[in-house]
């Protein structure tokens, strides 16, 4: 999903850039995740930030795939959680 996409329904929801943007999304997900106990650096490749050696990076798709599979599943149960816990 594109940054614009993000940003159209941010507005649509009546959300400025000065209450959210799509760069917050990710802030908040590294915190929370962090705050999990999930490997700091499972996150920053979930988050698609690179290792400093680009030769590495270029190569190395699935570095921590696994983990970031069972990340990814607890952060939507997470999410699903909240989503509940509203009703």
């Amino acid at each position: 999903m594109s940054d614009g996409t993000i940003r159209t329904a941010l507005k649509s929801l009546g959300l400025d850039s000065d209450v959210m943007t799509v760069h917050g999304f990710r802030t908040t997900a590294s915190t929370l995740l962090n705050e999990q106990g999930w490997s700091p650096d499972a996150i920053e490749r979930q988050l698609a930030h690179a290792p400093r050696d680009a030769v590495r990076a270029a190569y190395n798709r699935a570095q921590y795939l696994d983990e970031r599979r069972r990340m990814m599943q607890s952060w939507a149960d997470y999410l699903d959680s909240l989503k509940k816990a509203q009703k």
